[in-house]
């Protein structure tokens, strides 16, 4: 649902994402009892960004702006920070470059990161940040097993002419996941096994297919993707 009713009773349940404390408060003025079931990955996020803030650093956070998860990690942190403006989400290093100066004049930087997000983006911004900044403070707050998925597929996309990733285009650990393969071998990201028709050119030529997904695909999706490349239905 994406308006609540104006008035209920009932529950109301907080997915894994997070949810801003704005978003929080109206649910609970509308009379809704919250049942959270945010990630504890993603809590953790949330709570580091708060300890930033209570301790005066300029808090940045490397991940998607429009995400909900990183929405939910913002609204925790300019909660606690000095100023809103103590607060900057970074999607790429360009972002970053920006606001340059403002990151030279202030004597603390604190850095935490959208679970999702990949190590190379990590390791990037360090690279940039760490000649500029008076005291910078970096927590990795990267979900282990979103590490450790996307170095199980390097691995597998170094021995695949083709490397399948499954899953929401509209989820930000699989759309990572088919940018970090893209640069070892071709790569495909599709939804669902009835996309396989579109790449059939692409398929019949590969002769060692790898197969990956995100982390909410469902099981059925991704069996039936490897089933339909197994008959070699989409030939």
């Amino acid at each position: 649902m994406d308006n609540l009713p104006d008035k209920g009773e009932g529950i109301c349940i907080i997915r894994s994402h997070g949810a801003s404390l704005e978003v929080l408060k109206e649910i609970k003025d509308r009379g809704f009892e919250i049942v959270d079931l945010t990630c504890p990955d993603v809590k953790k996020v949330q709570n580091k960004a708060i300890e930033l803030a209570d301790e005066g650093y300029f808090v940045i956070i490397l991940g998607r702006p429009e995400h909900p998860e990183v929405m939910a990690i913002s609204s925790n942190a300019r909660a606690h920070a000095r100023s809103g403006d103590d607060v900057f989400v970074a999607k790429n290093i360009e972002a970053l470059k920006e606001i340059e100066e403002k990151i030279k004049k202030h004597p603390k930087i604190g850095v935490v990161v959208q679970t999702t997000q990949r190590i190379e983006y990590l390791n990037e911004v360090l690279d940039y940040l760490a000649p500029i900044c008076k005291d910078l403070r970096v927590m990795n707050t990267i979900c282990a097993s979103t590490s450790l998925r996307q170095n199980e597929a390097k691995t597998l996309a170094e021995e695949s002419d083709l490397m399948v990733v499954v899953g929401s285009k509209k989820s930000a650990n699989t759309t990572h996941l088919a940018e970090i393969l893209c640069n070892i071998t071709r790569t495909i990201h599709i939804e669902t096994d009835g996309e396989l028709d579109s790449y059939k050119d692409i398929i019949e030529k590969a002769k060692n297919i790898g197969v990956t997904a995100g982390a909410s695909t469902p099981d059925y999706i991704i069996n039936k993707v490897i089933e339909k490349l197994s008959k070699g239905e989409n030939k």
